[in-house]
């Protein structure tokens, strides 16, 4: 189990763990982070991370991305 953080860009992950407080995690799962769903990163640029997940583009900072595992 790794953070999305360093996942390699083009790879599908399955989540494993979403981390944090209860508000952090209802507001990932809200996004799309689920345990057992697909993620795959698409960049990472200054340390915020683009993913595709459940068909949507979305960008996360590091300390969200830090949060998920997979």
């Amino acid at each position: 189990m790794m953070p999305l953080t360093i996942a390699i860009p083009g790879e599908e992950n399955l989540i494993k763990r979403v981390g944090g407080k209860p508000e952090t995690r209802q507001f990932l799962e809200n996004l799309g982070f689920v345990v057992g769903g697909a993620v795959t990163v698409i960049a990472a640029i200054g340390g915020n991370v683009i993913v595709n997940v459940k068909d949507s583009r979305i960008a996360v900072s590091r300390e969200m991305a830090n949060k998920i595992m997979v």
